[in-house]
């Protein structure tokens, strides 16, 4: 029984979520390899062939794979799907897009966003934003997953000594090619990424009170700044800010929701942080329910103040 792990890689360094992803393919049971498809992508093979756990990296190189577009990565996989029991994703736009084409193409049902495995065949899955936890048992010969990596641990980036064997590329499908990206420039912390994140809400009122006030607290503390979705849709932050069921799924070490209420919806992309700080002047916010720590006050005032403390 060996897992592979599609490993995500800007084709010279590996991307966080791949660790979390290895985690979860060893306690699947037996040998993880490591599968990194890309152009010119050799120090992200040697990157990999590091993470402690790993037995073999699989590097397959080839113009086709220099964006990561999906048709030539599932036709990747696919070549050497036979061989392994269990294929593993990160729960990532890169991912989803990946894995569902992999699952139909061998015709097994595809086991989403798991956040433990409770045996080889056996997984755990959040459903209803995270309301209920789904034990799924799947029979299927070949287990295609994807792995919600705030659930998992990172393995060690460094100690593993695995041996890089050089694939035959597939050739590259002329259903899509790649015509260009537009890549957000942020000085702060990615946000799925970060150890710290300062998030604010409606209450703020305000694109400009959104930046007066929750800046400094990012700048104090070396956040990264997230937003409610009732904040991104009313215009005060943008898009990619955006945490919860719709956006991104957090687990930072330290989370601080200034004027969020609390919508079960954002608790679903943040609820797994190890810290939750709570600013909210109404008592009954369900954000009060999560928190760690819990502040009743106007977050036009505590936040300042909070700024001066720190």
């Amino acid at each position: 029984m060996t897992a592979l792990v599609i490993a995500e890689h800007d084709n010279t360094t590996l991307k966080g979520a791949t660790l979390n992803t290895v985690t979860a393919a060893a306690q699947c049971g037996g040998d993880v390899h490591v599968l990194v498809a890309g152009a010119n992508a050799a120090a992200a093979a040697a990157e990999a062939a590091k993470i402690a756990g790993v037995a073999k990296v699989l590097h397959a190189e080839g113009e086709g794979f220099a964006h990561g577009l999906a048709e030539n990565m599932a036709a990747q996989v696919l070549a050497i799907a036979a061989n392994y029991s269990h294929i593993l994703f990160p729960a990532t736009a890169s991912g989803k897009n990946i894995a569902p084409r992999v699952a139909a193409k061998l015709d097994v049902g595809q086991i989403s966003d798991i956040t433990k495995v409770d045996s080889p065949d056996t997984f755990e899955r959040p459903i209803y934003a995270g309301n209920a936890i789904a034990t799924v048992q799947s029979a299927d010969a070949v287990k295609v997953i994807t792995v919600r990596t705030t659930g998992f641990d990172p393995a060690a980036a460094t100690g593993g000594s695995a041996a890089v064997e050089s694939l035959a590329s597939v050739a590259a499908s002329a259903k899509s090619s790649f015509v260009g990206s537009e890549i957000a420039k942020n000085d702060r912390p990615e946000l799925t990424a970060a150890k710290i994140i300062v998030s604010g809400g409606r209450a703020l009122g305000s694109s400009e009170k959104f930046d007066e006030v929750m800046t400094p607290l990012a700048d104090k503390l070396g956040a990264a700044l997230g937003a409610s979705r009732a904040a991104v849709d009313a215009g005060y932050a943008p898009n990619d800010w955006q945490v919860g069921q719709t956006g991104k799924i957090v687990a930072p070490q330290l989370y601080v929701a200034c004027g969020i209420s609390g919508a079960i919806q954002h608790l679903a992309g943040m609820k797994d942080s190890k810290v939750i700080v709570a600013i909210n002047k109404d008592p009954e916010a369900p954000i009060f329910g999560v928190a760690d720590y819990g502040l009743e006050a106007d977050l036009f005032v505590a936040v300042p103040e909070l700024i001066a403390a720190l």
